[in-house]
């Protein structure tokens, strides 16, 4: 279905008044190109492009206790392994819960005014951990609760993918909602890389608070600052995001026509896919810090040096996989990505320290760099798959009805859409909790074989429904 396409001076004239910075859009049509090429484009950009640092701080803030955890008992606050690992995981109930929630509160309100909100927010957690970490006598219950508060950030993915879908057409889709999941999934590497650097010292000045004393490394570091620094780069892109970004009127939904979803069974299908790629990815990554540390440190490797170098190659290969998925099919590589990753966990359980073994290090971490790469790739055909799927379920049906009805099914069809993307990626989140918490219940060797034998599942499914031949969604 092709709508009628605008005359240059008249989209131009449009424009100055609709499609300006802080503007509500009602006239969005990405699949015309006319309308494309001289508006849209320019448009879509510019929302994508503050989208994506914004949702990046709030990966930063979501992991931010993936790296600080590793510091806490060199400092004096004296928790075991168990408890440790339970404070990387505390985050995924919570990022999880409220991706739920922020999934069709941003539709409701408005996703231009939601990311600004949702990204100011967050300098509250990050103030509180900051003071907290300043006294070692600060209890464990107190830093739990900390860290619940700090997975709020891991919210803001839902809103922001389920928003930028509906600003591209469908032959760019896999590509932008892979850019902008991939460089906000980069806030995961940019904690791990930067928080260790800026900890090591007074960079931010008398105001930060003073130094805790190392003991392990004879040395003085200013644990706050992994909190602090990210403070003013909030309020920063809360404002951009404010004044610069665009609400969508064909993006606004009531819950009572969102809800349709939890009726559809690709919901329900491609939320068990996504659980197997992005869950895979933000789990690994919370918890492959303290994995190097218990199993590694002794024989000399520093966890902050190696950790961050997996999320970073997963983020990348996230706009690989949506990239990849335009030109070959999200469900061929959706398989890969499931294939890759239980192959690549094969060669870590086997690296890893058994009996009197030490294990081999370089095994085990370039296997894990293998399996956040492939998880990356996955979560980048997955979302390329679920608008596919929509679209060409929701226009077949409306097939010979008419352009009106074409149209409303469009609309429907980008709805739902969005509201899968959203859903899966609250129900995916909370492989942050499950495969830390798992790391601390049951050995590291037994949790991932039961990785390996879900991916299995993965496998299977992705093949029945979507990429056999004959399948019921080709996607």
């Amino acid at each position: 279905m092709s709508l009628p396409t605008p005359t240059p001076s008249a989209v131009r004239s449009h424009r100055k008044e609709t499609y300006k910075p802080g503007a509500v859009i009602g006239d969005w049509r990405p699949e015309d190109e006319g309308f494309w090429q001289i508006t849209g484009r320019r448009v879509a950009q510019r929302n994508l492009w503050i989208s994506i640092p914004a949702l990046m701080l709030g990966f930063v803030v979501w992991q931010v206790w993936s790296v600080t955890v590793v510091k806490l008992n060199d400092v004096g606050f004296g928790f075991s392994k168990s408890q440790l690992f339970w404070l990387t995981a505390i985050p995924g109930i919570t990022g999880g819960t409220f991706r739920i929630l922020y999934t069709f509160i941003g539709p409701i309100f408005g996703e231009r005014k939601f990311t600004a909100f949702s990204t100011l927010v967050l300098v509250a957690p990050m103030l509180w951990l900051g003071f907290a970490l300043q006294d070692t006598g600060t209890p464990y219950w107190e830093l739990a609760l900390i860290a619940a508060v700090c997975g709020i950030g891991g919210a803001n993915f839902a809103s922001s993918m389920a928003n930028i879908g509906f600003f591209f057409p469908k032959r760019e889709k896999g590509s932008a909602n892979g850019l902008n999941g991939g460089l906000g999934n980069l806030g995961v590497s940019v904690v791990q890389l930067v928080a260790p650097l800026v900890v090591t010292a007074a960079v931010l000045g008398p105001p930060a608070g003073g130094p805790q004393h190392d003991a392990k490394q004879n040395t003085d570091i200013w644990l706050q600052n992994g909190a602090f620094l990210w403070v003013p780069l909030l309020v920063i892109m809360a404002l951009l995001a404010w004044f610069l970004m665009n609400d969508l009127k064909v993006a606004a939904a009531p819950f009572s026509q969102q809800k349709i979803i939890f009726r559809r069974k690709h919901n329900w299908l491609m939320t068990w896919l996504y659980v197997g790629t992005f869950g895979s990815f933000i789990g690994f990554a919370a918890g492959l810090p303290l994995l190097i540390k218990n199993n590694f440190e002794a024989q000399g490797y520093e966890a902050t040096t190696y950790a961050w170098i997996g999320p970073f190659i997963g983020a990348l290969m996230r706009w690989a996989g949506g990239w990849l998925s335009d030109r070959i099919g999200g469900a061929r590589v959706t398989m890969l990505s499931f294939v890759g990753m239980a192959a690549a966990l094969v060669v870590v359980i086997f690296a890893l320290p058994a009996g009197g073994d030490q294990g081999s290090f370089w095994a085990f971490f370039i296997g894990f760099l293998a399996a956040f790469a492939f998880s990356g790739l996955g979560n980048g055909s997955t979302f390329r798959q679920i608008p596919v799927i929509f679209r060409e379920q929701h226009m077949r049906q409306a097939q010979g009805q008419g352009p009106e009805a074409q149209a409303a099914a469009l609309k429907q069809s980008e709805m739902e859409a969005g509201a899968v993307t959203g859903f899966s990626s609250a129900i995916a989140a909370y492989g942050f909790f499950f495969i830390p918490a798992m790391f601390a219940a049951i050995s590291v060797t037994n949790a991932l074989w039961m990785f390996i034998g879900f991916y299995a599942t993965c496998l299977a499914v992705c093949w029945w429904f979507y990429a056999r031949k004959g399948a019921e969604a080709p996607s």
